[in-house]
């Protein structure tokens, strides 16, 4: 799978998503992951990105708490997850509250399933 593939790279990486597979991509040319996805390499140019998949851990690298009244829902964490792949991107952690979430909480991903949408969400990693 290239990164200019048919489709595009999002539709790729949601298609893989929403089969429950976390895909990001790493360049061929100069080895370095990137995300979101995209056509060629934000580091050299090069198109030679492939889809790879990620350890799938990293630390929360900044966090906020949604506030929202409990009737909608109650109150949400929004974090910038940075992979241990060097690659940040935007997701939730869940299992915990979301005021105890912090910068630097290791952290392990997961697709989820959201009304037939795939997702990737965060949990803390000593929660396995």
């Amino acid at each position: 799978m290239q990164g200019n593939d048919k489709g595009g790279a999002e539709a790729r990486y949601q298609a893989q998503l929403n089969e429950g597979r976390f895909l990001i991509q790493r360049c061929s040319d100069c080895n370095h992951h990137v995300f979101f996805p995209r056509v060629v390499c934000p580091h050299c140019g090069s198109a030679a990105l492939a889809w790879v998949e990620p350890k799938g851990t990293g630390v929360v690298y900044s966090t906020t708490t949604v506030r929202r009244k409990p009737d909608l829902g109650g109150d949400y964490d929004v974090s910038l997850v940075e992979l241990d792949e060097g690659v940040r991107m935007m997701s939730r952690v869940d299992g915990v509250p979301p005021t105890d979430v912090k910068i630097g909480m290791r952290v392990r991903a997961k697709v989820v399933d959201d009304k037939g949408v795939g997702m990737v969400v965060f949990t803390a990693e000593d929660a396995k």
